[in-house]
């Protein structure tokens, strides 16, 4: 063109903008301002919007420069391309201060802003916000509950929300809104609630649409109603491949392999995300082979289902085969493919090499996720490496994840594990907002630590908190009870787990009544608790009671009870050393010789005891005899010359 006019120019830089080339739209609009082109409200508007999509801060300054050298911030458009802008670079200041500034004359400006804190995860100021707005829309209602229902612990907020939408009658919910309704239903598990939804979504006549189609199929497979979902799919016309690879999915979870296999073959077209639930449905029904079958039939695999596949090998301890596809990754691997490795390796046992493995994605600035530290603080914690853990804590100080959830809970057990109850109370501290997970690594450490008045406490701060205990807190409690001798507290909490809260007793939880029972010399009423268990007692339950029977000396029913135990399990050595002890302590020397004779005679052998020490990062195990470390004749030679050096000095007193 011999003349090109700003119509022009904003043609093409809105042309490239729309077909996805964003840096070649920017670099026209550097041409255009190069050229002295005065650039306008449409230049503006579709270049900030480029910017946003880029997240390109500098970029997006430098335009908003030349928007107040123009004066046409006033624009409609313009502002909120603005607004738009800083809000999806996340600075949410900058995006308040183009608020406060143009929203008078701008009403396009409230939506925006409102998207903008919900963006940014400040749900808070975002519900402020939203009691502020003169009018609020169906879009309005929909970003909130969506905003809220995308949070881990935030469904129960976007479903109340939506109940005062309805009662106020202000607007009806759209298909969007009822979309993420039935998808946090889903989530909290609330089946008469969605149906109720349902109700709506026929009499709105929404029920035909992929969208609201997919969301229904989703709620009734996360509530296990499995019939209802196929009925829902089988009344879409052409269902998309989102709702058949989520009823797939859910038939897997539901251990409907067959069915799930049927939708698979009889779909015309299939996607990576079909391949990839395949892949991991037949890996949880315990089929692996099945999962590489499908992986090697992929037309077209994509770094998910590598990282679907490197997760299935790992699962079935094929370590080997894991690491042979993460090197086929090598180029297009995300942080995704690195922490399927890394968890492999700590499934394998294998904890050193998993820290190795962070050690290079930190070399290679291969971004982490909460994932990878929780992974890694559960290696530590196998470990029993408070220095790896310290300095892994000092790495996720620098990042968001530090008051994370499943980070901060995976944290505080390692220190729990390593030896440091202070800090694993920091790193509680820490934590946003923290769930039943949380509080109960917490009372168990204080509880493995002794320090029961401060379990108790913390177990009745937490009702305060109205988070509801589980099962795996009543066993903190109990342990608690049991070290401090809380016989009386510990058989209340016992009998308040059902009544109260839902929580059925396990075997875990009566072994813990019956050693607690055991310990304050109760034996009575422990064997009698046993016997009348509605659950068979195990050998462990059975074991808890042996162990009393020790500490008090009770012959008798020591004897009744170490017979119960090998009948159950024959080659249990406990049961014969705790009866020789018995014996011994009560000067039975005969039954005593008789129960060594039996272990002799015995293929049965005691796992050796081990001792370790933390040394330059590095975790050295010890035990008898063993001669399996690097430097054990030097270690050996060393030990030699502490002992001759020690008896030397005893000689010379």
């Amino acid at each position: 063109m011999t003349q090109r006019t700003v119509v022009s120019w904003n043609a093409m830089i809105s042309a490239y903008s729309n077909w996805g080339q964003l840096n070649e739209s920017l670099t026209l609009v550097h041409a255009m301002h190069r050229n002295s082109v005065r650039l306008n409200e449409t230049t503006f508007s579709t270049i900030l919007s480029v910017c946003a999509k880029l997240q390109s801060p500098i970029d997006g300054k430098q335009v908003h420069c030349l928007v107040l050298k123009s004066g046409c911030e006033g624009f409609k458009f313009v502002g909120s391309a603005l607004l738009y802008f800083y809000a999806n670079c996340f600075e949410i200041e900058q995006a308040k201060r183009v608020f406060d500034l143009l929203c008078e004359e701008n009403e396009l400006l409230w939506s925006l802003m409102l998207v903008g804190y919900v963006q940014c995860d400040l749900m808070s100021d975002a519900l402020v916000f939203f009691n502020r707005m003169p009018i609020r829309d169906v879009v309005a209602w929909t970003t909130l509950i969506s905003g809220y229902s995308k949070r881990e612990s935030g469904c129960e907020k976007a479903l109340e929300l939506f109940l005062l939408m309805r009662e106020e009658g202000e607007v009806a919910p759209n298909e969007f809104t009822l979309d993420c309704v039935l998808r946090a239903y889903g989530r909290v598990g609330a089946v008469d609630q969605g149906k109720v939804v349902h109700g709506m979504v026929i009499r709105y006549g929404l029920e035909f649409e992929h969208l609201i189609g997919g969301a229904l199929i989703g709620f009734y497979c996360s509530c296990n109603v499995m019939g209802d979902a196929k009925r829902v799919y089988d009344k879409l016309v052409n269902p998309c491949l989102n709702a058949s690879n989520m009823l797939i999915e859910g038939l897997f979870v539901m251990g409907e392999v067959n069915e799930a296999e049927m939708i698979f073959n009889g779909l015309v077209e299939r996607n990576p995300v079909t391949y990839n639930v395949m892949i991991k449905g037949y890996a949880v029904s315990g089929r692996a082979d099945d999962s590489e079958r499908v992986f090697l039939e992929m037309p077209q695999r994509t770094i998910d289902s590598s990282n679907a596949m490197i997760s299935v090998y790992s699962r079935n301890g094929e370590i080997g085969k894991a690491l042979e596809l993460f090197e086929q990754t090598k180029g297009e691997r995300n942080p995704v493919t690195w922490n399927s490795i890394i968890s492999g390796h700590i499934q394998s046992a294998q904890h050193e090499e998993a820290l190795k493995l962070y050690m290079s994605m930190c070399r290679l600035s291969v971004g982490q996720t909460r994932s990878t530290f929780s992974a890694l603080f559960h290696a530590c914690s196998c470990l029993g490496s408070l220095q790896q853990g310290q300095l892994l804590h000092a790495h996720v100080a620098k990042t968001p994840f530090v008051s994370n959830v499943f980070v901060g809970t995976a944290l505080l057990d390692m220190y729990c594990k390593c030896g440091s109850i202070t800090d694993a109370h920091k790193s509680f501290m820490e934590i946003y907002s923290p769930n039943v997970a949380a509080w109960t690594a917490l009372i168990l450490g204080y509880a493995h630590y002794g320090l029961c008045s401060e379990a108790l406490l913390l177990f009745e701060h937490m009702l305060d908190q109205r988070v509801d205990p589980n099962a795996a807190t009543f066993v903190g409690v109990l342990s608690a009870c049991i070290r401090g001798g809380l016989v009386n507290e510990g058989m209340k909490y016992f009998s308040s787990m059902e009544k109260h809260y839902g929580v059925t007793p396990t075997l875990e939880h009566y072994a813990c009544v019956v050693d607690l029972l055991g310990r304050s010399g109760h034996l009575q009423e422990a064997e009698v608790l046993v016997k009348e268990m509605p659950i068979e007692a195990d050998k462990v339950v059975w074991g808890a009671l042996l162990n009393a029977c020790w500490f008090w000396m009770e012959m008798e029913m020591g004897e009744r009870v170490a017979k119960k135990i090998l009948n159950l399990d024959p080659k249990n050595i406990s049961a014969y050393v705790i009866m020789s002890n018995i014996y011994a302590g009560l000067g039975r020397w005969l039954e005593k010789m008789t129960m060594r004779r039996i272990l002799r005679g015995s293929e049965v052998k005691k796992d050796p005891g081990c001792s370790w020490i933390e040394l330059n990062n590095r975790v050295h195990v010890f035990s008898v005899e063993d001669r399996t470390h690097p430097y054990c004749d030097l270690i050996y030679s060393t030990l030699e010359h502490l002992t001759a050096n020690v008896n030397c000095s005893i000689q010379f007193v």
